[in-house]
């Protein structure tokens, strides 16, 4: 496949963000955090009324979606940014952006958007491509 600067690939849709799921990263992830598990902690902090999914999940959105993009690549380097949280019940939809070709490897973006409340994380990557 030929790639190009600009070129949007196909996007990583999860179609909603399980809370059950959160437990078993919670453990997974040692992050016992209660605001990943109890929706009263999550009032008690004034952060809403669903339980807040673990940043680490949110990267591995994005993640899967490069990786889908680019199958048999992998990942050089990718820097991440958490502008807003993801709850419990949403839709996400991870999106990657081609922004250069080199060879060899291929710069993106990558948005991560709430289908309610817009972009909550993005991120630029570099992937190694297999010839």
């Amino acid at each position: 496949m030929t790639y190009t600067a600009g070129q949007v690939l196909p996007s990583f849709v999860v179609t909603r963000v399980d809370p059950e799921a959160m437990k078993q990263w919670a453990v997974f992830l040692e992050d016992p955090n209660p605001i990943h598990l109890d929706v009263a902690a999550v009032r008690a902090k004034g952060l809403g009324d669903r339980v807040i999914n673990q940043g680490p999940i949110n990267v591995a959105y994005m993640m899967n979606a490069l990786l889908l993009a680019f199958p048999g690549s992998r990942i050089k380097s990718m820097n991440t940014r958490f502008l807003d949280n993801v709850y419990g019940e949403e839709k996400v939809i991870a999106t990657p952006r081609i922004e250069a070709v080199a060879a060899g490897q291929i710069t993106c973006s990558i948005s991560l958007e709430s289908d309610e409340r817009g972009l909550v994380c993005s991120a630029d990557a570099v992937m190694i491509t297999t010839p």
